[in-house]
């Protein structure tokens, strides 16, 4: 299966990033990771980084690129574009009432995206 997982810097894309890995290595899934600008508190770089270094420790070999613009839509339209038969997010996180709630990028992508998408909470 040809794999997009979408993340920025936050704890949720790390774990979503460790889940995936597992299915790759398991499934021998064609894994990219698109590294996302999704806050003003992470650097795309050091970001990038990281990711390639969680890559390499888990000894799977996956395609890292960073995709600027709106994080939803470009994520979603590289999707597309690409032939990318899943979407792979983090983020959802339960409310004091017991309802998850989506960050901006997680709901845009849930909402528009025309290939499936997979939310790791």
């Amino acid at each position: 299966m040809k794999v997009l997982l979408g993340m920025g810097g936050s704890p949720d894309g790390f774990d979503a990033l460790e889940e995936t890995l597992t299915r790759a290595r398991q499934a021998g899934d064609d894994l990219t990771v698109a590294v996302l600008d999704t806050s003003e508190d992470y650097d795309v770089d050091d970001v990038e980084s990281r990711i390639r270094d969680r890559i390499a420790d888990a000894g799977v070999d996956a395609d890292v690129r960073q995709i600027p613009g709106h994080p939803g839509s470009q994520l979603s339209e590289f999707a597309e574009r690409e032939g990318f038969d899943r979407i792979v997010i983090g983020g959802g996180q339960r409310s004091p009432m017991g309802k998850i709630e989506l960050g901006e990028v997680a709901e845009f992508v849930l909402l528009n995206a025309d290939t499936t998408v997979t939310l790791v909470r």
